[in-house]
């Protein structure tokens, strides 16, 4: 054996209150790669669709989630859908309520667009995190519990609070720079698990670059 069955949905059977989402029944406008895990201990893993919120085929934006990330429970991705008209005196979407007030519904553009939710990988998500749309969260980072994210955040930092803000960088520019360059999420099967060891241990950069 070389690691799990990543084409199971529960890979480990004794624990269903984690799951490769990957494996979930496909949706459209959401992409999750391999070993990317939810967990849940108040609900089945499997309702992880329920915390996209808002999230409208006909505005066609995505939710890309890479590989080897690690959501907690709680999390909410919030898209574009949520999004009122602020261009106006008011924000309220009176077009919603039908009555007559429907003469004015939006248009697409008219509405505020932040674009494609994308979630790096090797990404650490804590309990009880929001993200905003259109947020971009860099590989290798770490959200802290409890966190609202509404700016973008960059490849091995960490950030938390609300509104998250940056709380330091897991390593050098030097070793980040390796990190990125390496990629070992891409690694084949056989090569991560030759190296587990070395991706658990203290960051020794000879070894890396010695892969």
């Amino acid at each position: 054996m070389m690691g799990p069955d990543k084409k199971k949905l529960y890979p480990n059977e004794n624990i269903k209150t984690v799951c490769y989402i990957s494996n979930l029944p496909k949706r459209l406008n959401v992409e999750i790669g391999e070993y990317t895990y939810y967990s849940d201990n108040k609900k089945s893993p499997e309702k992880f669709y329920e915390n996209i919120e808002h999230h409208y085929e006909f505005l066609g934006d995505k939710l890309i989630i890479g590989k080897f990330c690690a959501i907690a429970e709680g999390i909410k991705f919030i898209m574009n859908g949520a999004n009122h008209r602020m261009d106006g005196i008011t924000t309220y979407p009176f077009n919603i309520f039908g009555g007559g007030w429907e003469k004015v519904t939006p248009t697409i553009e008219q509405l505020p667009f932040k674009g494609d939710t994308v979630i790096g990988n090797d990404v650490w998500i804590g309990q009880n995190v929001t993200i905003m749309p259109g947020i971009s969260v860099g590989d290798g980072a770490i959200i802290a519990a409890n966190s609202t994210v509404v700016k973008n955040v960059e490849p091995y930092t960490i950030y938390g609070g609300n509104p998250a803000k940056f709380i330091k960088k897991r390593f050098s520019d030097k070793k980040i720079e390796l990190l990125l360059k390496i990629q070992w999420w891409n690694w084949d099967d056989k090569k991560i698990f030759e190296n587990l060891e070395l991706l658990v241990s203290d960051f020794d950069m000879d070894r890396i670059k010695g892969i």
